[in-house]
């Protein structure tokens, strides 16, 4: 999937990554896609509900040799 922008995530624990993404997300254009890797197993249902409550659209999700690749779409 094509991105705009990456955020390596590993090794950070709940909250971090959530709070990175929506940093990176303020300094994005509308459309724009992030995608973030992160290793914390939180992190699947925080990006879900961040998507949720913020209104980007997560695109993606996947998990590979425990990691967790996910693609926002800045609202």
């Amino acid at each position: 999937m094509n991105f705009d922008k990456e955020l390596d995530a590993r090794g950070l624990n709940c909250p971090l990554p959530i709070l990175r993404a929506k940093k990176a997300l303020t300094d994005m254009q509308s459309g724009q896609v992030l995608k973030i890797v992160a290793t914390d197993p939180g992190s699947v249902k925080d990006f879900q509900a961040f998507a949720k409550q913020t209104g980007n659209d997560l695109l993606q999700q996947a998990e590979a040799e425990k990691e967790f690749v996910f693609f926002l779409k800045r609202k």
